[in-house]
């Protein structure tokens, strides 16, 4: 089965770059994509697309809004990756704690770009590494209060992999860093999000970086 998505993006070569991106893909189908954050509500309604690309500045719902009310009963489709630059920064913190699945350049490669996608279908989130610690380094202590506390406490190893996680590492290099396997990683990643009832990995880095742990040294 196709991986489906909608784009959203008020930039008509924006919108017209990713769909060319992401349909010379056999397992990637766009459904639709649209003008606005009404609009991207309207298309999740009618397709029910496994991904929504969706930019923060939009017409009459920017894409802050659009997250928060697609995840606000807990819904699990579509997942949801922020298209952002980095003169937005200050909206990106929002969008971690709304329930967004992923973060991408708006100059990604095509290559990061179905990467995100097929990330955030699979129920995993992609951070361009390129941003991950330049926005996730403001949410450190001082920057926002720590939203959650671990319904038991992280083991070492798994400190270790939060903190390599939290630094932009993906799955991959930080099985090679800790010289673990890559399903340790992942195990480990599994147990964290239940303690913390994160609701994704961009939750759990976040969360790092808000209670200092991404800053401690092992």
């Amino acid at each position: 089965m196709a991986i489906t998505v909608v784009i959203a993006d008020d930039q008509e070569m924006v919108r017209t770059g990713f769909r060319m991106i992401l349909e010379s893909q056999a397992d990637i189908e766009v459904l639709a994509d649209v003008v606005d954050g009404e609009d991207a509500l309207a298309a999740v309604q009618e397709h029910d697309p496994d991904v929504l690309l969706l930019d923060i500045r939009m017409p009459r719902l920017d894409g802050l809004e659009v997250t928060r009310r697609l995840t606000a009963h807990g819904a699990v489709r579509p997942r949801i990756v922020i298209v952002t630059t980095f003169d937005l920064d200050e909206y990106v913190h929002a969008a971690l704690h709304g329930g967004a699945s992923g973060f991408l350049l708006k100059n990604a490669s095509p290559a990061m770009l179905v990467e995100a996608v097929r990330a955030a279908a699979a129920g995993d989130a992609l951070v361009s590494p390129a941003i991950t610690v330049r926005l996730l380094r403001e949410l450190a202590p001082g920057a926002a209060p720590a939203s959650r506390t671990p319904a038991e406490p992280l083991t070492q190893r798994e400190q270790d992999v939060v903190r390599a996680l939290a630094r932009g590492r993906t799955n991959n290099e930080i099985a090679a860093e800790l010289f673990v396997s890559l399903s340790t990683v992942k195990s480990h990643l599994a147990n964290v999000q239940t303690k913390l009832d994160a609701r994704n990995r961009v939750e759990i880095a976040a969360w790092a970086w808000e209670s200092g742990l991404a800053t401690r040294t092992a």
